[in-house]
């Protein structure tokens, strides 16, 4: 590991030794490599140079609209290439939150989530995407190899 050291105004490293506080973190060091890391990511996201991702998509529905669960149901089979996971469940009588779990380039992965938000009756949509690196295999036979974070 590569030791680095910051200077910053007072103000400043008062909150951002409180947002350690705040969130858990064991010292500043980990709160800044996340910190790094999210913005490093953002911008490769931003500039297109993420190939593939993961990531996980969260929406609020409600299930009287109609046709809203069996058009969601098609659109997940019709991208089967990136999904890996579906969690469903009740929060009332009328409305549900799912969080969908997906691996894939990133490309089809963000179109896919997109649409799944934009879908008439979703509401509350939220996209999570998180560049990796992946080896040939995963390539070449889909999720047969091996993935890790980027950053």
């Amino acid at each position: 590991m590569r030791r680095m050291t910051i200077s910053l105004e007072e103000g400043l490293a008062r909150k951002f030794d409180e947002m350690v506080r705040r969130k858990g973190y064991q010292n500043r060091s980990e709160a800044f490599r996340d910190l790094l890391r999210r913005e490093l990511d953002e911008k490769r996201m931003e500039a297109g140079a993420a190939k593939y991702c993961v990531a996980n998509v969260s929406y609020v529905y409600n299930h009287h609209e109609r046709q809203l669960a069996t058009r969601l149901t098609a659109l997940q089979h019709a991208n089967h290439d990136v999904m890996l996971s579906t969690m469903h469940a009740h929060l009332d009588h009328d409305n549900c939150i799912e969080t969908v779990i997906l691996q894939g380039p990133t490309v089809a992965v963000t179109r896919f989530a997109e649409a799944l938000i934009a879908e008439t009756g979703v509401r509350h949509g939220k996209i999570n995407l998180v560049p990796v690196e992946v080896q040939n295999a995963y390539v070449k036979h889909r999720r047969h190899g091996h993935i890790h974070p980027d950053t």
